[in-house]
């Protein structure tokens, strides 16, 4: 049985102010149901997650704002750190672990800069919303072994499917180059091409 994380629940003191916050760095707006004036579900989701955040009120017992260690996943740091300050987030430099293993409690053990390698899961930034709850961005570029189910190979958007889909002809393209010839069984081409693909990521 696939069990999948679904929602993490973040406190906060003005449900408003959070949302357009989360809004604002371009995370979709699911709901936002109000059945009585002192229970509030505002759900939302980062772009390409299959993970959403739901903040509200009379939905948790946490104090607003004491959310820490959140991790969203990117794969180019820097872009993703130029896109937040883009939409107003007040966002670290990239840093990496100084041990090289995983971040540390209150910013120790950080060393300035992506990964001296720039190694998949090395690289890191930190935000907080307008309470306080902390986020960081890791930079996962492949994944470890294990960690894609095999067989499984979504795209998150239109956008990304094409691009999936660009990459595939330019390889294709090679392929046939080598071949000498056209490859008329090219669907099934692309589409290895393509599981295999996204299961290196």
């Amino acid at each position: 049985m696939d069990i999948k994380l679904e929602v993490v629940v973040v406190p906060v003191s003005n449900v408003d102010r959070a949302k357009e916050f989360y809004k604002a760095l371009g995370w979709r707006e699911d709901a936002d149901f109000a059945p009585a004036p002192d229970y509030r579900v505002v759900q939302l989701t980062p772009p390409g997650s299959d993970c959403s955040v739901i903040l509200g009120s009379g939905i948790t017992s946490a104090a607003p704002g004491s959310a820490d260690g959140l991790i969203l996943a990117v794969s180019d740091i820097e872009a993703a750190r130029q896109d937040l300050v883009d939409h107003g987030a007040d966002v670290s430099e990239v840093f990496h672990p100084a041990d090289g293993v995983f971040i540390h409690a209150n910013g120790a053990a950080r060393a300035s800069g992506p990964a001296p390698d720039r190694s998949s899961y090395g690289s890191y930034l930190s935000f907080t919303d307008p309470d306080g709850n902390g986020w960081f961005l890791q930079e996962v570029t492949t994944r470890r072994p294990g960690r894609v189910t095999p067989g499984q190979a979504t795209y998150t958007s239109t956008a990304n499917l094409a691009e999936a889909l660009r990459r595939a002809e330019a390889a294709h393209g090679k392929h046939e180059a080598e071949l000498g010839q056209r490859d008329e069984n090219w669907p099934d081409w692309y589409a290895q091409y393509m599981v295999d693909e996204r299961q290196a990521q």
